[in-house]
């Protein structure tokens, strides 16, 4: 009987361990990354990489990250990024001085970012997480990085320079020619008479003007242009008087 009992055990032992075996996996199943399918950027732009994860275990000293790159022409991927404890930027390649480390891996965080994002980083970025002993179920997460060019922007500063061009010389030519229409340049017939605004013909001292005369008003024109008319009069008159005097004997035989 106690034979039997002590079979009866060690197949029971057994099935034990067997049951384990079997559920052992299925135990460490548990973590799982996962990141947006699809990013878009502008050349030059700063792009934010997210990767997040959830695990049964708390995160230790053990945890891995690792970024992996395929370009979008084919190829196998290239791991260029690398976390354990800290950051492992890549020494070579090119993402050389590119990546930062974002990540937080307290808070299930293991995001990177590209700096400076060119057209030849289009492709397909992968996101790896290990957190022994979850090493199973879904560890690896796919991104595709799609960068276009950016389109021409146009500053403030140079609107502003080529509305000053255009502008300023368009105003001033247009203040020039209103100023032709409204204000007319008088010209000066040497062969004719003047007639200083001083002087007054017969009838107009006493106000009295000559039927069928219309009284023009004086514009501001007309008064500027007389001012200077008088102006010139009188450096004529002051030139003549400054002229040394002619030899009378000289000018009687003249006559």
């Amino acid at each position: 009987m106690r034979r039997l009992r002590q079979g009866n055990i060690a197949v029971s032992v057994v099935l034990l361990l067997y049951l384990l075996g079997c559920l052992a996996p299925s135990l460490v199943s548990s973590i799982s990354v996962s990141s947006p399918s699809e990013v878009h950027a502008s050349k030059g732009d700063t792009v934010s990489l997210s990767c997040s994860f959830t695990s049964t275990s708390r995160p230790t000293s053990k945890m891995t990250v690792d970024w992996s790159y395929r370009p979008q022409s084919g190829g196998p991927p290239q791991t260029f990024f690398h976390f354990s404890s800290r950051a492992f930027p890549p020494p070579e390649g090119q993402f050389v001085g590119r990546i930062q480390w974002q990540g937080t891996p307290a808070r299930g965080d293991a995001s990177i970012s590209l700096i400076n994002a060119t057209l030849n980083d289009n492709g397909t970025y992968t996101c790896s997480v290990r957190n022994p002993p979850d090493v199973h179920g879904s560890p690896t997460s796919h991104t595709v990085l799609t960068v276009t060019p950016k389109a021409p922007s146009i500053h403030f500063s140079d609107v502003a320079v080529l509305l000053a061009f255009i502008l300023i010389p368009s105003t001033v030519v247009t203040l020039i020619l209103i100023g032709r229409m409204f204000c007319p340049k008088k010209q000066h017939n040497q062969s004719k008479g003047y007639r200083s605004p001083i002087e007054v013909t017969e009838g107009e001292e006493y106000g009295i003007h000559p039927p069928g005369s219309k009284v023009k008003r004086a514009t501001c024109c007309d008064l500027y242009l007389m001012c200077l008319q008088d102006s010139d009069d009188e450096e004529e008159h002051y030139n003549l008087k400054k002229q040394p005097p002619t030899d009378e004997g000289f000018a009687e035989s003249q006559c």
